[in-house]
């Protein structure tokens, strides 16, 4: 058993700290949302307080044209975008059923190649959530008029 790699084991007994998907094991919830690594705290208490030395070593370093201190300078100066805008022609949508037609013109834009599968999914849960949107308040709306036809 000494030769055993397996860490739900611990001196040879099983802890039952995670199930054989490596999940944790029911009512083991693993560290608590927020909780940091000790390295981490670590890592963090030797920089305190070194912050600004630090900065301006990099700032230093990137003026000398050291390429690495200049990467990480403009990288937080003009951090890369991560998603771009999207200009889709769709129809309006009124009502929860006009989502399937505007649902349908992100198909061909996709299919078309005017915007990326990426893109059109991203759209589609813009979609997706206004037809939740408008659906409740289709219903709210006929909720509230077979409430007042009751009266």
């Amino acid at each position: 058993m000494g030769g055993m790699k397996d860490g739900n084991r611990k001196n040879g007994v099983k802890t039952g700290a995670r199930d054989a998907g490596g999940k944790f094991a029911s009512g083991n919830p693993g560290r608590p949302k927020g909780a940091r690594h000790k390295t981490t705290l670590a890592v963090e208490a030797l920089l305190e307080g070194e912050a600004e030395a630090l900065t301006r070593a990099v700032i230093d370093k990137a003026l000398q044209g050291d390429v690495t201190a200049q990467r990480l300078c403009m990288d937080r100066i003009a951090p890369a975008r991560k998603d771009s805008p999207v200009t889709l022609h769709l129809p309006e949508m009124s009502s929860a059923r006009d989502a399937a037609t505007t649902a349908q013109s992100v198909l061909s834009a996709v299919a078309g190649g005017e915007v990326t599968p990426s893109e059109g999914a991203a759209v589609m849960g813009l979609i997706e959530t206004y037809r939740k949107t408008l659906e409740t308040s289709e219903l709210e709306e006929r909720i509230t008029a077979l409430e007042g036809a009751e009266r």
